[in-house]
C-alpha cells in the first residue's frame, strides 16, 4: 500500500514555479502597435502625476483638502501604473513572457492595493466637492486637516485589508500544472482560472470585498454628485453652472470609466476572459493617464500655480505653455 501510495504521490504535477502570461495579443504586428499606443501612455501618467504632486507639494495656496486628496490619488496612480506598464512593455517586445510566482504575488497584492485604494479615494473625493459646493458655509468646519487625514489614510487601509484578503484566498489555492494566464498581468479572476482545487470559496470572497471597495464607493459618488447636479441647477449665474457642469461631466467619465470596467471585472465571474482582458486596461492605465489632466492640470488653481512657479524656473515654461 505504501509503494502505491508513493507512486500516485509522485505522478503528480508539481507545484507551479513561474507564469507565463499571454498577453493582450500573439500577433507580432499587434504587439509593437500596443507597444508604441502604451510607451506614450506610461510616459504621459508619469510625467502628469510627478508634476502634479511636486505642484502640491510646493505652493502652498494648493494646501487645501482637495489638492491634498489629489496628491494621494497622483501617488496611487503613479505606483499602480509603474507596477503594472513596464512588464507589460517588456513582455511585448519579448518571446520570454515569463514571471516568477513570488514577483506575480507582489503584483498581485501591490496592484489590489492601489486599486482598492483608489477606489475609495474617489468616494472621498466625492464627498469633498459635495460638501464644498452643496454646504460651502461648513466646509472649513467639516473638512478639518484632521478629518482629511483619517479620510486618506482610512482609504490606504481600506485598500490595503481588501488586498490582503483578496491574495491570501488567491494564493492559498495550489497551482499545479498549467501555469498559462491569459493576461497581460497577474490578476486574481484570472489566476483562479489555474487552480488546482475548488475556487468557490474564494470567488465568494473576492466577491464580498468587491462589493466593500467597489459597489459601496461607487454608491457614494453618485449620491454624492447627484445632489452635488441638484444645487447646481439651483444656481442663478448660467456661466456657473455650465463650468460646475463641465467640471462634473468630465470627473463622472473617468469614475463610470474607471467603476465601470473594475466592476465587470470583479463582479460578474462569468464574463469572457478576452473582455475583461481589455477592461483592465480601462481601470490599470487609461485612469491613472487622465486624472491628473481632468482633475488639475486644467484647473486654474493648478495653471496659477504653474504661472508662479515658471516665474522662478524658465525651463518650466514650457510645461506651463503646453497645460
Amino acid at each position: 500500500m505504501k509503494a502505491i501510495k508513493y507512486e500516485r504521490d509522485k505522478s503528480e504535477p508539481s507545484q507551479v514555479t513561474e507564469f507565463f502570461l499571454l498577453g493582450l495579443s500573439d500577433d507580432p504586428l499587434t504587439q509593437k502597435l500596443l507597444f508604441v499606443l502604451f510607451l506614450p501612455v506610461y510616459l504621459v501618467t508619469v510625467l502628469g502625476n510627478l508634476l502634479l504632486m511636486s505642484l502640491i507639494w510646493i505652493d502652498l495656496q494648493l494646501h487645501t483638502p482637495m489638492y491634498f486628496f489629489l496628491c494621494n490619488l497622483s501617488l496611487d496612480d503613479l505606483c499602480l501604473s509603474t507596477n503594472i506598464i513596464p512588464q507589460v512593455l517588456a513582455h511585448l517586445l519579448s518571446r520570454n513572457k515569463i514571471i516568477s510566482f513570488t514577483r506575480c504575488a507582489v503584483q498581485l497584492l501591490v496592484s489590489l492595493i492601489l486599486g482598492s485604494t483608489q477606489c475609495v479615494l474617489l468616494a472621498v473625493m466625492s464627498y469633498d466637492r459635495y460638501v464644498a459646493i452643496c454646504k460651502p458655509l461648513y466646509y472649513s468646519n467639516i473638512m478639518t486637516w484632521n478629518v482629511c487625514v483619517q479620510l486618506a489614510a482610512g482609504s490606504w487601509t481600506a485598500g490595503i485589508f481588501a488586498s490582503v484578503m483578496d491574495t491570501t484566498f488567491t494564493l492559498r489555492l495550489p497551482y499545479r500544472g498549467s501555469n498559462t494566464i491569459s493576461h497581460f498581468f497577474c490578476e486574481a479572476p484570472a489566476m483562479l482560472d489555474l487552480a488546482s482545487a475548488d475556487t468557490h470559496t474564494t470567488e465568494v470572497v473576492i466577491f464580498l470585498m468587491g462589493v466593500v471597495i467597489l459597489l459601496i464607493p461607487v454608491s457614494l459618488v453618485l449620491v454624492s454628485y447627484g445632489r452635488i447636479i441638484v444645487t447646481v441647477v439651483k444656481m442663478k449665474s448660467a456661466v456657473g453652472r455650465l463650468k460646475a457642469f463641465s467640471t462634473c461631466g468630465s470627473h463622472l467619465i473617468v469614475v463610470t470609466l474607471f467603476y465601470g470596467s473594475a466592476t465587470l471585472t470583479y463582479m460578474t465571474p462569468k464574463s469572457s476572459k478576452e473582455l475583461k482582458k481589455v477592461m483592465s486596461v480601462f481601470y490599470t492605465m487609461v485612469p491613472c493617464m487622465l486624472n491628473p489632466i481632468i482633475y488639475s492640470l486644467r484647473n486654474k488653481d493648478v495653471k496659477g500655480a504653474l504661472r508662479r512657479l515658471t516665474t522662478k524656473n524658465f525651463p518650466c515654461r514650457l510645461i506651463f505653455l503646453y497645460c
